[in-house]
């Protein structure tokens, strides 16, 4: 045996379950209630007041709900109450099946067709001023007074048919709505009946405190009925749902309920409490007012308590979001839908009574248990990727953890699922993390350094244990997470930082020598260009002069001599006047290099007797112009110095287009001396010229001599240097080899010259 501490005495039998006494009254619970078992050992009563029962076959435990419900098993005739009404003396009648149930001195008792009950199917509820009993019995009106019952008919003798709303108005008259219509019943006499295709659609009724009776209609309006005449205030386009329950304030203002939402029609505007504005869900059963203007809401989720000044502070704004209160299925609610009214009435205790079209429940507002316990809150487990831990402080955990989970608990037992928690991790969070009623804080990728864990928690009352539990630890750092590593990668960085700035110098350096390099270059190639062209006409000028100045006597001599002095300066004027050009455009403007050696070779001959041959192999083929001016300028230098210097009495040139461009310039003259053909004459930078010429377009100079059989110099270049289709072929084939390997292609902006567009 077991005292609690409200003085009940729990009895544990070895057969026979449990039995509870309390003052006058004896319950039993045993395995057909749910009991683990009916062999109990042994009692418990833990500081939050749940009972704790050990049995033969496991552990139960019991608590106080703050709803009570009445069934079968508390002597409810059928699970079949579909509609429930308070009575003056607070008596609750329950509309039942094959039964009128009531609730008297907290005892539940029945009165059953073998009583008296005219009927099977108990409907709508209703008491007059009078204090007698209205119901509806299967498909006709009855009152039940001072025991004894007395059905109301038509003139005709006909019953009403199915009652589905029952109300009475200012002058004491009773307005049901039955079959198909609106009666008016006064002296237990049904003085008129109306009817309409709205009246046939109305569901609810209602007592206008000002005169006549509200009509909640299927389609979402609201009908007032006075005096024969109604008036109609329409649902909006968008509200077409049924109204299931009405309650008029004494201004007149009227408050619905639908499946929707909750409405209210004041000064002629309707407005909607939705879900939007708060509501924990919708599915707006029935509704009441409490003695403090609180409105209570039976509802999908449970029992809604809105306190009258968030009602008020909704109708000036609204948009605003309400605050509310729900007792809800873990308090012990079962909501549920009936089709008859009333489905929730208030006695004048403050009660709260309810039905779901199977059992009568009752909650009481002004008598509710608070759990005061803060509940104590432990730290279970630690998981880092995969591996257990016992929380202790100073763990160390390994570097590199990914995932962490961090199990908690808080000891509350009334009911475990309303129990909330918070958290937070020091180092990571910022602000106390939310997780609801979940178990576990969950962590990735947690940066090595050191944590401490805290988490807090509240009982089913919203009593909040602010001290909860902490747990430190640390994460090691790997190698590279290290301050060292850092330091290292630092270093590293401001040397490579320096590393580029030195070779930042260097290429600036290197630039700058290679822009003078081109500068030497330049005056290099100007100089050849005057010894291949200016110097060398200057010079034959200065040997006619010389001519004309032994036969300075023979005036014909002399003229002969000024005319060919005059041609020669104005051949230097504009071979002056190429070099020049030759700084901008090609010297051969043309592409067909064996034209070229042919009007070079019979400029020679027209100053000598030397016969000219040209051979040309292959088809002339397109060639880069800065190739083709320096081929030109070699083999024009070969051919002039043979017209001057060899003596000879033939000279040939070969022009082959194959794979490579070879040129070949051959005399039949005195040839040139070994150390003239190796180094060149002191003075002269003809053949030296020709070298680096040769060199510039990546070509091979060679050159033969012998003193009885003339000079040949030969110059090979490569095809893919001087040909430009070559040149072409080989930068697609690397920019398609490019593209496979995501390199960017290469574009150029010269023109076939090597000239930029806007001619620098």
């Amino acid at each position: 045996m077991f005292v609690d501490r409200s003085n009940a005495l729990w009895i544990g039998t070895a057969h026979n379950g449990i039995f509870r006494v309390q003052g006058d009254e004896i319950d039993h619970y045993g395995n057909t209630d749910g009991l683990s078992s009916d062999g109990v050992d042994t009692f418990y009563q833990d500081a939050e007041g749940t009972i704790w029962v050990v049995t033969s076959g496991g552990i139960d435990n019991f608590r106080d709900t703050q709803v009570a419900t009445f069934s079968m098993r508390e002597g409810l005739y059928v699970d079949a109450a579909s509609s429930v009404i308070a009575a003056h003396d607070d008596t609750v009648w329950v509309g039942n099946f094959e039964a009128l149930n009531y609730v008297r001195n907290n005892k539940l008792s029945a009165i059953r067709e073998d009583q008296g009950l005219p009927g099977r199917n108990v409907t709508t509820l209703f008491e007059d001023h009078a204090g007698r009993l209205w119901f509806g019995v299967d498909k006709g009106l009855w009152v039940y007074d001072q025991g004894r019952f007395q059905t109301i008919r038509h003139s005709d003798g006909s019953p009403l048919g199915i009652v589905f709303s029952i109300t009475e108005d200012i002058d004491h008259s009773i307005w049901v709505r039955a079959g198909p219509n609106l009666d008016r019943i006064q002296d237990l006499r049904v003085q008129d009946e109306f009817t309409s295709p709205q009246i046939t659609t109305a569901y609810i009724l209602a007592a206008n405190p000002k005169g006549g009776v509200f009509l909640g209609l299927v389609d979402g309006d609201l009908i007032l009925f006075r005096n024969g005449k109604t008036e109609t205030f329409p649902a909006g386009e968008n509200e077409n749902r049924q109204i299931r329950d009405l309650l008029v304030e004494p201004d007149g203002s009227v408050w619905g309920t639908t499946l929707e939402e909750l409405v209210l029609w004041k000064d002629g505007k309707r407005k909607n409490l939705t879900t939007r504005n708060g509501l924990p869900c919708d599915g707006i059963y029935a509704l009441v007012k409490d003695k403090d203007g609180s409105l209570w809401l039976s509802a999908r989720c449970g029992l809604i308590e809105i306190a009258g000044s968030e009602l008020e502070r909704w109708w000036k704004h609204p948009d605003s979001t309400v605050k509310w209160k729900l007792i809800g299925p873990l308090d012990g609610v079962q909501p549920g839908l009936t089709s008859l009214k009333p489905q929730m009435v208030r006695t004048r205790d403050g009660r709260l009574w309810f039905v779901n079209a199977r059992i009568l429940q009752m909650f009481d507002p002004d008598h509710v248990y608070k759990n005061l316990i803060q509940p104590p809150v432990h730290i279970e487990q630690i998981v880092a990727d995969r591996e257990y831990y016992m929380p202790h402080d100073g763990l160390r955990l390994p570097a590199l953890t990914r995932d962490l989970e961090i199990d908690y608990a808080a000891l509350s037992f009334v009911v475990p699922q309303k129990v909330r928690y918070r958290y937070k991790l020091e180092g990571r969070d910022t602000d106390w993390q939310d997780p609801q009623n979940r178990h576990q804080a969950i962590y990735s990728d947690l940066p090595p350094g050191n944590y401490r864990f805290h988490v807090i928690a509240c009982n089913n009352d919203g009593v909040w244990n602010e001290t909860g539990a902490t747990w430190s630890f640390r994460i090691e750092p790997a190698y590279y997470q290290t301050g060292w590593f850092r330091l290292l990668c630092i270093a590293c960085g401001a040397l490579s930082l320096w590393l580029l700035y030195r070779m930042r110098l260097r290429r600036m350096r290197e630039t700058i020598n290679a822009r003078f390099d081109e500068r030497i270059a330049e005056r290099t190639r100007l100089a050849r260009e005057l010894h291949d062209t200016l110097l060398q006409t200057i010079q034959g000028s200065r040997m006619v002069a010389d001519d004309a100045l032994e036969e300075s006597t023979n005036m014909d001599e002399m003229r002969s001599a000024l005319k060919r002095l005059s041609n020669w300066l104005a051949q230097a004027t504009e071979e002056g006047r190429a070099a020049l050009n030759s700084l901008r455009a090609s010297t051969t403007l043309g592409n067909d290099l064996a034209e070229a050696f042919e009007s070079a070779a019979r400029e020679c001959s027209e100053k000598s007797s030397m016969e000219f041959a040209l051979v040309l192999e292959g088809t002339a083929r397109k060639i880069h112009p800065i190739v083709r001016d320096e081929v030109f300028r070699i083999g024009y230098e070969a051919i002039r110095n043979a017209c001057t210097h060899s003596g000879g009495s033939r000279l040939e040139v070969d022009l082959t287009y194959a794979r490579d461009l070879v040129l070949r310039v051959r005399d039949n003259g005195k040839g040139i001396q070994p150390e003239v053909a190796a180094r060149g004459r002191d003075g002269h930078f003809g053949l030296k010229g020709m070298q680096e010429r040769a060199m510039r377009v990546g070509g091979n100079l060679s050159l033969s001599s012998s003193l009885y059989s003339g000079t040949e110099v030969e110059l090979i270049v490569p095809g893919n240097i001087v040909f430009t289709e070559a040149r072409a072929r080989k930068r697609d084939i690397l920019n398609r080899v490019g593209a496979r390997l995501g390199w960017k292609k290469s574009k150029s902006n010269k023109d076939e010259n090597g000239q930029k567009p806007d001619g620098n």
